[in-house]
């Protein structure tokens, strides 16, 4: 494998104050950075997913502009089709990663809470005193954070079926962390 020297950085994940020693490849020191972009995800030195839920937030906020004349309560549309618009365009954006992020603080998955709440509202045209209990019960859409546990035990029963010893490994530190 050939490695870019100046496309590459690297990143220390700890909780420490201080920095690592410096990395080099062919005698270049590597930058170090505090925020990278790995495959979709913005990680942070700290594994906060600060930075990747605001990402998201700013992403989904653009995505609902482009297709709210399809999902406001003035769009023809039936509940249902409004329903799987959101399921199968907004839902796909804040779920890619899941598994990753899902262990983010409670108040990062609610940034994520608040959003689908208000798109529910949006989508089924509810007055301000129907609660989002309501809302989530009449679509059949789960709260983000049982989402979170759904797919991370689909995750966990991948990893423990996997036929690398290495991730079956995961598998079991995992489930015996919780």
């Amino acid at each position: 494998m050939k490695v870019n020297e100046t496309k590459s950085t690297h990143i220390t994940f700890t909780l420490r104050k201080r920095h690592c020693p410096p990395v080099c490849i062919n005698q270049n020191e590597m930058p170090q950075v505090e925020k990278v972009k790995y495959l979709g995800l913005h990680f942070d030195c700290k594994l906060t997913w600060k930075e990747h839920i605001a990402k998201k937030s700013k992403q989904l906020d653009h995505k609902t502009c482009d297709i709210k004349w399809l999902i406001s309560r003035k769009s023809p549309l039936s509940l249902e089709n409004k329903t799987l618009i959101y399921k199968t365009i907004l839902k796909s954006i804040w779920t890619y990663g899941i598994e990753m992020w899902g262990c983010a603080s409670k108040s990062n998955i609610a940034i994520m809470q608040r959003y689908q709440s208000k798109i529910l509202r949006t989508i089924a045209n509810a007055p301000w005193y129907v609660t989002n209990q309501t809302l989530h019960t009449a679509l059949q859409i789960p709260y983000v954070s049982t989402v979170i546990q759904d797919r991370t035990n689909k995750h966990l029963i991948a990893l423990a079926s996997h036929p690398k010893p290495l991730w079956n490994q995961c598998s079991i530190q995992s489930t015996t962390k919780d």
